[in-house]
């Protein structure tokens, strides 16, 4: 086969994603961490060979944006896919935890930055 896109390509990324430009869920920032259900449930489909790659990947606990540049692909595409997965209930997606901002980290924050300037 031939006719592939410059980074030799076969598949169109609107294929990819069945022609769809926006994720429908807002589930997926670039530090999500997500990772593959195992075993997968007994109701789902068969993934398609570019889901089946992404589930691969997604054997060990990855966070989107890496998941985006092993792949190489662009990150809304992955998102896409990413959407499909999750509602198939082939991966799961876990937020990053929130950063506090106690007086007491501000005080080691304050300790680091006075240390990196004496350097």
């Amino acid at each position: 086969m031939s006719g592939g896109d410059t980074d030799g390509r076969l598949v169109r990324l609107f294929a990819l994603t069945g022609g769809r430009t926006r994720p429908s869920r807002a589930d997926f920032t670039l530090i999500t961490t997500v990772t593959a259900v195992d075993p997968p449930p007994a109701w789902a489909t068969r993934p398609q060979p570019e889901h089946q790659r992404i589930l691969r990947r997604c054997a060990e606990p990855i966070a989107v944006a890496e998941l985006a540049a092993l792949l190489d692909l662009p990150v809304s595409v992955v998102v896409i896919m990413l959407c499909d997965l999750l509602e198939s209930g082939r991966i799961t997606a876990r937020a990053p935890h929130p950063v506090s901002c106690e007086p007491e980290d501000l005080d080691l924050l304050q300790k680091v930055r006075d240390g990196l300037g004496r350097l």
